[in-house]
């Protein structure tokens, strides 16, 4: 142990120094954290407004289905992707394992469960439970059982998303989006923009190394002019400038708009960040796939491809989070009541008005921000180490 602190903290006199500065100030920070969060802070301003921070005006009876959405999602992330790789693993691994990657998912629920009441969460919280077990005890079966392992990975990704993905589409017809709030569109706009605007930044990445000239200027023009904008300006363009070509009765909603914003600004940059991916790749890759036979759209697919998203993993993990974080722009730009536009209005309650309680609810609205950018991080660099990337 002195020998560690010998070299890592005091090899010199002006490391000692540095040293002991900056834990003074890291433990000043600590204590005053703590005092906040334990004494000094009023938390009565969460506790009543949860779930309006969480899920806006969202009707009442129609919870069950986003209960039914998150038990479904547990369910999906234990069965595709939760638990270690390898079956012979203790428990004792397997656990530590699981705390490590979802430890800090579970102490948010734990916070949120304590905050709405646990009586009232007790279903809920059994119910996410029993789909985590189910859901670990299916992929073991999956290793194990000689039929399961002939699905193919991508049928039995599918299938699991499935039910997932058909409540959500049956919560946007039990209601309409526009009573939608809280956190709950931000997570919504996020997940959206992600999906669409990968496979866009794909395939705009590939365009602008096109052999074509005029899918190429297409491509670059198109990239530059987007890349060169500021994202808030053309939320607030997509908010105004529609008005002028399309009646409100037949112009798309909100929430369309900044999906349709979000995905368009972030596949630009993710353009970018696989285009460098590509050219990362040694043209004797290329070579190698000729040399094979394999035709010019097999070896972009089956070759270049897949080792250039590969290389740039920490580069799109940094965008998507990046786009994660900027959805609170949609409340400033389209007036869609997300999760800080709600932190903004709860303060002007009549119970809370004038009292100065927008430093607890900017810091509830920063933790659920900070972990899920922080889950989306830890995740990126487990899928880097399973990779391989940067090693040789």
């Amino acid at each position: 142990m002195k020998t560690w602190l010998r070299r890592n903290l005091f090899r010199t006199w002006w490391d000692g120094v540095l040293t002991i500065l900056f834990s003074g100030l890291a433990t000043w920070a600590m204590y005053a954290v703590g005092r906040f969060v334990a004494i000094t802070g009023r938390w009565e301003i969460i506790d009543v407004n949860l779930k309006l921070l969480l899920v806006g005006r969202f009707p009442q009876e129609s919870l069950w289905v986003l209960h039914g959405l998150v038990v479904a999602t547990s369910f999906w992330m234990a069965a595709a992707l939760g638990g270690p790789s390898q079956i012979l693993h203790t428990r004792a691994i397997q656990l530590r394992e699981t705390v490590r990657r979802f430890g800090l998912l579970i102490t948010v629920g734990v916070l949120l469960v304590l905050l709405a009441g646990i009586r009232e969460s007790a279903g809920l919280i059994l119910a996410i439970v029993a789909a985590i077990a189910v859901g670990r005890q299916l992929k073991n079966w999956r290793r194990q059982v000689a039929g399961f392992r002939k699905i193919p990975a991508l049928i039995w990704h599918v299938v699991l998303a499935s039910v997932p993905l058909l409540l959500l589409i049956m919560t946007l017809r039990i209601a309409n989006v526009k009573l939608w709030g809280g956190f709950l569109i931000n997570f919504y706009i996020a997940v959206l923009s992600i999906l669409l605007c990968f496979p866009l930044g794909v395939l705009l990445a590939l365009g602008r190394r096109s052999s074509f000239p005029i899918v190429r200027l297409v491509c670059a023009t198109y990239i530059e002019v987007v890349r060169g904008a500021p994202l808030f300006v053309l939320l607030l363009l997509s908010g105004v400038a529609l008005d002028f070509f399309l009646p409100p009765q037949v112009g798309p909603g909100p929430v369309f708009r900044a999906v349709t914003v979000f995905t368009l600004f972030t596949a630009a940059y993710l353009a970018e960040i696989i285009r460098g991916g590509l050219q990362s790749i040694p043209k004797g890759q290329t070579e190698a796939g000729r040399a094979l036979g394999l035709g010019a759209v097999k070896i972009i697919f089956l070759v270049t491809l897949p080792q250039a998203l590969r290389n740039v993993i920490p580069a799109q993990i940094g965008q998507l989070i990046s786009l994660f974080k900027d959805t609170t722009l949609a409340g400033a730009a389209l007036s869609i009541v997300e999760m800080l536009k709600v932190s903004e209005a709860i303060t002007k309650q009549d119970a809370f008005v004038g009292q100065g309680y927008i430093y607890e609810v900017l810091a509830f609205a920063g933790l659920l921000f900070w972990v899920g950018s922080f889950v989306m991080s830890r995740e990126s660099q487990r899928v880097e180490k399973k990779l391989g990337v940067g090693q040789r």
